[in-house]
C-alpha cells in the first residue's frame, strides 16, 4: 500500500539539540568509549545533573554526575546485551547525606540521517 503523506510538523534532533531539549554529551561519552552521538534530556540534566545548591562543598559537580551517569550507561548496556533500550538505576545525591535512586531509560535509535545515535532519559513516568 503506497501512500503519498503530507508532512505537517518534523522535528530533528538536531532542532532539539539547538533548542536544548536534548543536550549534547557525545563528547564526554566518547572519552569513555561510546561510539555514538549521545544526548540526555533537558530534564534529566536539569532535575539530576545539575547538582542542587549546597553540593558544592560536597564534591559535586556537572561533569562528575555526568561522568556517573555515561558510566553506568556503558555497564547497563553491557549487561542487556543487544538490545536498544536499557533501563537501569543511578544514585544522585540530592542535599547532604540525602540519596536519590532515579530510574533512567537508555535508547539507542535512528538519528537525523537513519545514523545510530543514543538519547539517556527519564522514563515517562518520573
Amino acid at each position: 500500500m503506497d501512500q503519498d503523506w503530507n508532512v505537517i510538523f518534523s522535528y530533528t534532533r538536531k532542532q532539539a539539540i539547538e533548542d536544548g531539549v536534548l543536550i549534547d554529551v557525545t563528547e564526554q561519552a566518547n572519552q569513555l568509549g561510546f561510539k555514538v552521538n549521545t544526548v540526555v534530556t533537558d530534564h534529566l540534566y536539569g532535575d539530576y545533573l545539575t547538582p542542587p545548591a549546597g553540593l558544592e562543598g560536597e564534591g559535586q559537580s556537572v561533569e562528575g554526575r555526568l561522568h556517573d551517569l555515561l558510566f553506568r550507561t556503558l555497564i547497563a548496556a553491557k549487561t542487556f546485551g543487544a538490545r536498544d533500550r536499557v533501563n537501569f538505576d543511578v544514585l544522585f545525591l540530592m542535599s547532604p547525606g540525602k540519596w536519590a535512586t532515579v530510574k533512567i531509560l537508555a535508547v539507542m535509535g535512528p538519528g537525523d540521517h537513519g545514523e545510530p545515535v543514543l538519547t539517556i532519559m527519564l522514563p515517562e513516568d518520573d
